[in-house]
């Protein structure tokens, strides 16, 4: 797929604190089109994951960062969206609120997702609990203050894009297991690899729906 919008888990892990955070955009995950029931209605919804590394200290003072083969690394975020920019959509008001501007109707006509890798935002994190444990939730996105924008960190983290039109197995296999259920339960890898041989394709389906400019910003 072209990531192209149009107008038409809890576990015992290190968790994002919450508070606001420098944020730059480093993955993007085409996840397909999802089986998504609410109310029992049941739609079909083409579904992006979009990953951010994150920057700065907690209200401890304490780095957020986590170990990974004994190197500190920058914490990571995510947010799934439905690839879609009509008005009422969490992907059109997240950008618009990056961007620090609205979409004009040309704009929202079309408009390529993969821009916003490498370009650098403030996080808003809060936390929620459910079933006994705490989840890292992305509320909001908002532009860098002009005192940022000359004093961005490095990045750490690879930019990474898995496009199911073009898929980079390599990448894939990098995934968390559930993450790859989830992109095996789309319409996209079920129409070129069949159906999974378990239940875990519609698990993974159903699941996927619950989760839901200056030279700095390149949208």
């Amino acid at each position: 797929m072209s990531f192209i919008a149009q107008d038409n888990g809890g576990g015992d892990f290190k968790r994002v604190p919450p508070g606001v955070h420098v944020g730059r955009c480093y993955s993007l995950i085409d996840l397909g089109t999802q089986r998504v029931e609410y109310l029992g209605d049941v739609k079909m919804q083409h579904k992006i994951m979009v990953r951010w590394e994150l920057f700065g200290e907690d209200e401890q003072g304490q780095p957020l960062t986590v170990t990974v083969d004994g190197q500190e690394r920058p914490m990571t975020i995510s947010k799934r969206y439905t690839l879609s920019l009509s008005p009422k959509a969490r992907l059109r008001s997240d950008l618009e609120s990056w961007r620090g501007k609205s979409f004009t109707d040309e704009e929202a006509t079309g408009f390529d997702v993969s821009k916003l890798i490498g370009a650098y935002c403030l996080v808003n994190v809060t936390q929620s609990e459910s079933n006994g444990k705490t989840y890292s939730n992305v509320a909001s996105l908002t532009p860098l203050p002009g005192a940022m924008k000359a004093n961005k960190p490095a990045p750490v983290h690879a930019n990474e894009v898995f496009d199911l039109d073009k898929p980079d197995m390599e990448l894939f296999a990098k995934f968390h297991e559930k993450l790859q259920e989830t992109i095996k339960a789309s319409a996209e890898w079920i129409g070129k690899n069949g159906q999974q041989a378990s239940g875990q394709a519609s698990n993974a389906a159903n699941n996927g729906g619950e989760y839901e400019i200056d030279e700095d910003i390149h949208f």
